[in-house]
């Protein structure tokens, strides 16, 4: 019949926080190996298997319908800036639609759908203010560039058409940047590094958990209800062949089991006997 000590041992499984650690300190190389690993697949994914991206962007600036840049005399109020700066969101609505990017795509002469084109154009307010970015995205720096000045041209005559009055006056065209923003080789790297020594830790860390060996007698006292009675003294002979004369003290009543105690002292073999 089952004790009350081992029903509730199989109730619940302790996990030794301290194996786990000695094992995974135990095979620290292999960690530092896997994360090397990880960092350079990460390292070659980056530079290799992903495909660059870079952008390009162009500067407009928003005229608000109750002012002109061209007459020197007027004062600009607050107010008539605070319009200027919500026209902004307005024109980024009129630039995020399929006529529009019809437009572009017919000027420009790429092949994007106008789905595909909204997917590389951003757009917003710089800092707050009544200039409009807008940044185009693509494979290619030249492309990027391409559609980033058409826009600048299209959007403007788009906007005269829905809006009375309403006008944009380019602030700096775009130029191609050989400069790729993504893949970060860096950030890609980094992430490898941390997989692959956290996948090795965890790989090590379940290894400990299903380990069922008995190590020491703390693992009996912990998880049994037995006493430890006795404990087998490891008899192992060092490179010149000797043994361990501490282990044999602890076991010198183990003499009749066969063992060469020829190095342990004549009071101690007295003892034994």
């Amino acid at each position: 019949m089952d004790t009350t000590e081992t029903k509730r041992n199989r109730d619940y499984y302790t996990i030794d926080i301290i194996h786990i650690v000695k094992t995974l300190w135990k095979h620290i190389w292999l960690i530092i190996v896997s994360a090397i690993v990880g960092a350079v697949i990460g390292f070659s994914c980056a530079n290799f298997l992903i495909a660059p991206t870079y952008s390009s962007s162009v500067l407009l600036y928003v005229n608000n319908t109750s002012f002109s840049l061209g007459n020197t005399d007027f004062s600009i109020s607050s107010s008539q800036i605070s319009a200027a700066q919500s026209l902004v969101k307005t024109y980024t609505v009129i630039l995020d639609n399929r006529t529009t990017y019809e437009r572009v795509i017919q000027k420009s002469g790429v092949s994007y759908t106008p789905t595909q084109l909204a997917k590389m154009v951003q757009a917003g307010a710089v800092n707050g203010t009544e200039i409009m970015e807008v940044t185009v995205t693509s494979a290619d720096p030249y492309e990027a560039a391409l559609i980033a000045n058409c826009i600048a041209e299209v959007l403007p005559h788009r906007i005269s058409e829905i809006i009375e009055g309403a006008s944009m006056e380019v602030v700096d065209t775009a130029e191609p940047n050989l400069k790729k923003i993504a893949p970060s080789v860096t950030k890609y790297t980094m992430i490898g590094l941390v997989l692959g020594a956290l996948i090795a830790s965890a790989v090590w860390a379940v290894v400990a958990l299903i380990d069922d060996t008995i190590h020491d007698e703390e693992y009996i006292l912990q998880n049994y209800s037995f006493p430890v009675l006795a404990k087998i003294p490891d008899l192992s002979a060092d490179d010149s062949g000797r043994y361990d004369y501490r282990a044999y003290r602890s076991g010198r009543h183990c003499g009749s089991y066969g063992y060469d105690q020829s190095h342990v002292k004549s009071s101690d073999r007295r003892l034994s006997e």
